[in-house]
């Protein structure tokens, strides 16, 4: 594989108006492929339009992801939104890693409808990621537009970048977790959480 630079920084050439299909056409000629050949031929405008989606968070804001859904409720207990299933892209070799995200909250004299826990999951892994700023960012996310007694995440994920190269590890999993307010602050709520999260359950129906 050839490398011409290209790097950000004093001297680099400027592909700010350099079409992004033309870009990946170059990349498929710098891995040795040809870029004109038939199977190929639509592959810059796949990739385009496959990035744009995979990286749609930047264009959101945890207010997109939970608009007019909190609600006016005297519940003092935890909610939960278990296996919430992600995907998000590695920012250091831009392979996918995935996964799923436990999030729970303990309410503040207001709930959140309970499908927003998905989208601000997805405002923050549709981006160039690391897991641990990930599991952060949703944390403090719920903790900023709901302002909670308490806030709790857990993310486990399978990174590619582990299981393709590298070392080449296929069983090994990542788990991170972020807390806030009470389930920093009350043993017994942290490991009703945890319990919770490491348990098992039958599919309903």
């Amino acid at each position: 594989m050839s490398d011409a630079g290209g790097m950000d920084g004093p001297g680099a050439p400027d592909l700010g108006e350099v079409p992004f299909e033309a870009l990946v056409a170059e990349m498929i000629r710098r891995c040795g492929d040809d870029p004109g050949r038939e199977g190929m031929l639509d592959t810059p405008t796949r990739v385009k339009d496959s990035m744009a989606f995979l990286t749609h968070g930047y264009a959101m804001t945890p207010d997109d992801a939970v608009g007019g859904a909190l609600f006016q409720e005297s519940h003092r207990n935890m909610v939960m939104v278990k296996d919430i299933e992600l995907y998000s892209l590695c920012e250091h070799h831009l392979l996918p890693f995935f996964g799923k995200a436990h999030v729970a909250y303990i309410p503040n004299g207001q709930i959140m409808g309970l499908s927003k826990a998905a989208r601000l999951v997805e405002v923050y892994a549709r981006r160039f990621q690391v897991q641990e700023r990930l599991t952060e960012q949703i944390a403090q996310a719920i903790w900023d537009t709901m302002q909670p007694l308490g806030v709790a995440v857990v993310v486990e994920a399978y990174h590619l970048c582990m299981m393709m190269r590298g070392v080449q590890k296929q069983n090994s999993k990542t788990i991170t977790s972020a807390m806030r307010g009470s389930f920093l602050e009350d043993q017994r709520t942290r490991d009703e959480f945890l319990r919770l999260t490491t348990s098992v359950h039958e599919p309903l129906g």
